[in-house]
C-alpha cells in the first residue's frame, strides 16, 4: 500500500480540531480522544517504525457514507438514518486508521462508553453489517454477544430493521431471526447472536466481535473467547459499546480504567480505540447543561432533555436503586450499587500509590489477622502509621496478603466464585498452601510468611491484633514475635470506632496502599456496612456469601490499634544518630563534631 498522508480536510480530522478544546460540549476523556487523533496524525508523518499507521480519508468516508444511507423503519414511517458527528468520528476513526504498508485496519479493540438511549445498538448494527458484507472479507464471521441471549439479539434486531427497510439490502442479506442469525450473500459471511453459552464460540474466528453492555458481565469470559478467536487473524475487531455500571469489581470497569490510562499516556496501546462520553469530575451532575457530555444525542434535543430532567427529579427524590440507576444509565457514572457500601471505591483508588514496604523499612508496624478455621481465605494486614511530610497529617500505609488451601481454592473456582484466584496467586497477593492435604488452614506457612516480612523489612512490630475466633491454634507461636498480642472481638461495639475512622481516613486520602494490590481493592469493594445495633454501632459485612472481605477485616483489626497511636515527625538527625549507634559509633561524639 502506498504511504498515504492525511490532508487534514476530512470530517474526522476537522471534527477533532474543532472540538479538542470544547469543554462545554465534551468531557475530558472525549477531548483526549480528539487530541489523540491529531497527535497520531503528526506521528504518521514522521518516519517512525514504532508507529506504522496512516489515516486513509477514503476508508473513513466510506463507512460514514454507508451509515448515512441506511433507513430506519421504526415508528410512524421510514426515515434516513443520520449519524451524529461524534458517531461519525468513531466510525471514521475505526476504519480510517490503517497500516501504511498492508492497508489493514489499525484498531483491533474498541471501547465506547456512553449513556443509554444514545444509539449504542444502532452503532453496533452499522459495524456488524459493514464488516460482514462490505469489507471484501469472504466468510466474515460477526458475533453479537451479551450475558443473555435476548440482550445479544438486540443488536441483531437493529441489523434486521435496517435490512427490512431497504430493498437493496434485502437482496444482499438473508435474515433468520428465529435462528438468531443473518446470512451475508456477498461474502458468505454470518451475523449471529450469542448469549452466555460461550462454548458455542470455541474455535470460531470472529472478524468482528461485539460485546454489548459489557458492564453487566460478571467476568471477561465472553471477551476473552472473542479475542482468542481473533489472535491469528491479520485484521479483526472486538467492539465494546456500553454504559457505566454498578460492578466495580467487574471486567468492564477494569477495561474502563485501563482505557482512561491509555488516553492519558500512562499506558501505551496503539491498537486500542477509545471514546468515553462522560462529565468531568468537577461538573455538577444535576446541572442539565452538563448532560450533553454524557448524553450527546439527548443534549441536543429539547424534548428528550425535558423528559430527562423529569427523571432526574424523580430519581433524587426516591433515592436508592432509582437514583443509582439514573446515575449509571442516564448520566454514565460508575457507582457502587449498595447504599451501605463501606467505602467509595473512587476515594479508595485515589489512595493508591507506587510505594511498597521497601519505602517503610524499619518502621513501627501493627499486624491484623483474620483467621479461617474451615480452610477458606485467611488474610493478614500490616499497617504502618506515618506523618505526611507535605500536610503534616497522620497517614497509614497498608500491606495485605492472603492465604488459601489449594483444594479449597479449586472448590471456589468450580463454584464460579468470580474471583480471579489464579491471577492473585501469580501476582503474589495470595499464597496457595498444600500442607494438610491442601484442605485446612496452614498456620505454619502464615507464621513463616509474617516472620520473613518482619525480618526482611526490619519492621518494629508493636502489636498483633487478632480475631479470637480460630486464634487458639497458634497463639503460643505468636508470642515468638515479642510484641503485644491484642484480642479484637468481632462485634459492632468493638469495631465501630475503627470502622468509622477508617472510612473517614480513606475519604481524606490518608490511607495508602500499593496500586497493584487488586485483592485488597476487591475486598474493600465487597465490604458493606452492617445494620446498626441498638446503640447505633456498626461493623463491616458482606452482601453475599461469595464476597471476599477477609483482607478488609484484617485491616480493621490492625487499624483499631494503629489509629490511637501517636506518631511523631521523623527527625533526620535522630535517624542519623541511631544509624551511627547501630554501627558502633557514639552519637555524643557526633554531636561534638567528633566521629
Amino acid at each position: 500500500m502506498a504511504n498515504k498522508i492525511c490532508s487534514g480536510d476530512d470530517f474526522v480530522t476537522r471534527f477533532a480540531k474543532a472540538n479538542e478544546k470544547n469543554k462545554k460540549r465534551f468531557g475530558e476523556d472525549a477531548r483526549l480522544a480528539f487530541k489523540r487523533h491529531l497527535d497520531d496524525l503528526k506521528r504518521s508523518k514522521k518516519n517512525d517504525d514504532t508507529f506504522p499507521y496512516v489515516f486513509d480519508e477514503e476508508k473513513a468516508k466510506e463507512i460514514i457514507e454507508f451509515a448515512n444511507k441506511l433507513t430506519i423503519a421504526e415508528g410512524a414511517g421510514d426515515e434516513i438514518f443520520t449519524c451524529d458527528d461524534w458517531q461519525e468520528f468513531i466510525l471514521g476513526s475505526l476504519f480510517g486508521w490503517v497500516h501504511k504498508d498492508t492497508g489493514k485496519r489499525r484498531f483491533t479493540d474498541s471501547y465506547v462508553q456512553v449513556a443509554r438511549q444514545q444509539g449504542k445498538s444502532v452503532l453496533n448494527a452499522v459495524l456488524g453489517m459493514y464488516c460482514s458484507n462490505f469489507c471484501n472479507y469472504n466468510y466474515a464471521q460477526v458475533y453479537c454477544t451479551a450475558t443473555k441471549s435476548e440482550q445479544a439479539k438486540i443488536v441483531l434486531k437493529e441489523v434486521i430493521k435496517f435490512i427490512d427497510a431497504d430493498a437493496d439490502l434485502s437482496e444482499l442479506f438473508e435474515t433468520k431471526e428465529y435462528n438468531g442469525e443473518v446470512r451475508c450473500n456477498l461474502t458468505q459471511g454470518i451475523i449471529k447472536a450469542l448469549g452466555r453459552d460461550t462454548k458455542s464460540i470455541d474455535g470460531f474466528r470472529p472478524y468482528l466481535g461485539i460485546v454489548d453492555e459489557y458492564h453487566a458481565h460478571k467476568d471477561n469470559q465472553m471477551y476473552k473467547l472473542l479475542k482468542g478467536g481473533t489472535r491469528n487473524m491479520k485484521e479483526s475487531l472486538v467492539s465494546v459499546i456500553t454504559t457505566a455500571g454498578f460492578n466495580l469489581n467487574g471486567p468492564c470497569y477494569e477495561l474502563y480504567k485501563y482505557c482512561r490510562r491509555v488516553l492519558r499516556g500512562v499506558d501505551a496501546n496503539d491498537r486500542q480505540f477509545i471514546y468515553i462520553a462522560q462529565m468531568d469530575e468537577k461538573d455538577d451532575i444535576w446541572n442539565p447543561d452538563n448532560w450533553i457530555k454524557c448524553c450527546p444525542l439527548t443534549g441536543k434535543d429539547k424534548e428528550l432533555m425535558s423528559l430527562m430532567q423529569t427523571d432526574a427529579v424523580k430519581a433524587k427524590s426516591m433515592g436508592g436503586d432509582e437514583l443509582l440507576d439514573f446515575m449509571t444509565k442516564a448520566l454514565n457514572i460508575w457507582v457502587t450499587s449498595s447504599e451501605t457500601a463501606f467505602i467509595d471505591l473512587k476515594d479508595w483508588e485515589k489512595c493508591a500509590s507506587g510505594r511498597t514496604l521497601d519505602d517503610f523499612k524499619g518502621s513501627a508496624a501493627y499486624v491484623g489477622l483474620d483467621l479461617s478455621s474451615g480452610g477458606d481465605l485467611t488474610s493478614l494486614c500490616i499497617e504502618i502509621p506515618y506523618i505526611n511530610d507535605d500536610t503534616g497529617d497522620k497517614c497509614y500505609y497498608i500491606f495485605s496478603h492472603s492465604f488459601m488451601p489449594k483444594r479449597r481454592l479449586q472448590e471456589h473456582m468450580d463454584k464460579e466464585d468470580n474471583a480471579p484466584y489464579v491471577i492473585w496467586e501469580r501476582e503474589n497477593l495470595l499464597t496457595v498452601t498444600t500442607a494438610g492435604g491442601g484442605v485446612k488452614t496452614d498456620y505454619k506457612t502464615i507464621l513463616k510468611y509474617l516472620h520473613e516480612i518482619v525480618d526482611n523489612y526490619e519492621l518494629d512490630l508493636q502489636a498483633i491484633c487478632y480475631d479470637p475466633h480460630n486464634a487458639s491454634a497458634f497463639l503460643l507461636d505468636l508470642e515468638d514475635f515479642g510484641c503485644d498480642l491484642i484480642e479484637i472481638k468481632q462485634s459492632a461495639r468493638s469495631l465501630n470506632d475503627a470502622t468509622k475512622d477508617f472510612q473517614l481516613e480513606v475519604k481524606a486520602h490518608n490511607i495508602e496502599y500499593n496500586e497493584d494490590d487488586k485483592l485488597l481493592t476487591r475486598s474493600m469493594n465487597d465490604a458493606i456496612l452492617s445494620e446498626p445495633n441498638s446503640f447505633g454501632e456498626i461493623k463491616i459485612d458482606k452482601m453475599i456469601q461469595k464476597n471476599r472481605i477477609d483482607p478488609c477485616d484484617a485491616v480493621i483489626c490492625a487499624h483499631k490499634v494503629a489509629m490511637g497511636v501517636e506518631v511523631d515527625d521523623t527527625d533526620i538527625n535522630d535517624s542519623v544518630a541511631a544509624y551511627l549507634k547501630m554501627l558502633g559509633g557514639d552519637d555524643d561524639d557526633e554531636a561534638d563534631g567528633e566521629i
